[in-house]
């Protein structure tokens, strides 16, 4: 059996991935609740935000604030253009909701394919933001890039929800999720609503991948493991709004760094979807679906 120690040391380790979940969840609801649109390639951009910053901050030597925020800008820019030449299409075509889905997985594969080739397969990491650390709370460790992603995260979800909630843009995306075709006859600009929740979802997951590649690595295969967890979030706080959704990934992130000291790190996934199934049997519009107004 584990010690209480290594329990409390693997929550801690579980609330900074669980965060990093949380935004990649909040961008799957954004495009969710602006389309009724399940956007596979969502894991791909937080492996792209770890890709561009690790090349701009280590191969190009920019400043880190330089670096994050040219990635998070040229993974928004790739979201927009996957949403201009392959949902835009597909959705003035009327093409059925399934086969837009399964064309955001293949352009997954696609990005995935074009980073090996000009990326290469190797993983890459760069340096914690703060040097030094892990700061000591008696036997307890807590890397300074925890801070980061707590900070960062929280500071983001407060943003979306201003944004949201006080702009009249993002009172328009708001329309768009509760009534597209009304928001069309009060001159709501659908297709751009659209494009620009795949450029806030893609950003998103681009500063995800940012906060998280310094405690772990990327490389052109985790956007897939990325993309799966942010999903479970999403349906575990309920594709709601953006605390709900940063709610269902730390409970992931706790309980799947739980699963790894009491079973074995075999049976992280297994717990993962075991949790989805609970989710989806007892609560099947979330743990928060009920509570949470849409963003």
């Amino acid at each position: 059996m584990p010690s209480v120690v290594e329990l409390v040391q693997s929550l801690v380790n579980g609330v900074g991935i669980g965060l990093v979940y949380g935004l990649i969840a909040i961008g799957f609801c954004v495009i969710y609740n602006a389309s009724g649109i399940v956007n596979f390639a969502q894991g791909v951009f937080v492996m792209l935000g770890g890709m561009f910053a690790y090349s701009f901050l280590v191969t190009l030597k920019w400043p880190l604030a330089l670096a994050a925020a040219a990635s998070i800008i040229v993974v928004a820019g790739i979201g927009v253009l996957v949403q201009i030449f392959i949902i835009r299409p597909m959705w003035e075509r009327k093409a059925p909701m399934f086969a837009i889905i399964l064309a955001t997985l293949a352009v997954q594969l696609l990005i995935e394919q074009i980073v090996i080739l000009t990326m290469g397969d190797q993983p890459r990491t760069y340096p914690e933001f703060t040097l030094g650390g892990p700061l000591k709370l008696g036997p307890i460790a807590i890397g300074y890039q925890l801070f980061w992603v707590l900070g960062c995260g929280a500071l983001m979800v407060v943003l979306l929800q201003l944004f949201f909630n006080k702009t009249r843009v993002g009172r328009a995306l708001r329309a768009c999720s509760q009534n597209r075709e009304a928001a069309a006859l009060l001159g709501i600009p659908v297709g751009g609503m659209l494009m620009l929740s795949f450029a806030l979802s893609a950003g998103l997951g681009a500063a995800a991948g940012i906060l998280i590649t310094p405690t772990q690595y990327t490389a052109y295969s985790v956007g897939a493991p990325f993309g799966v967890n942010g999903f479970i979030s999403a349906i575990i706080g309920g594709f709601g709004s953006a605390p709900a959704a940063l709610a269902g990934g730390i409970l992931l992130g706790v309980v799947q760094s739980a699963a790894i000291v009491v079973f074995g790190a075999g049976y992280k996934n297994v717990i993962a979807l075991t949790v989805l199934l609970i989710v989806l049997l007892f609560f099947p519009k979330g743990l928060f679906g009920g509570l949470a107004k849409k963003h």
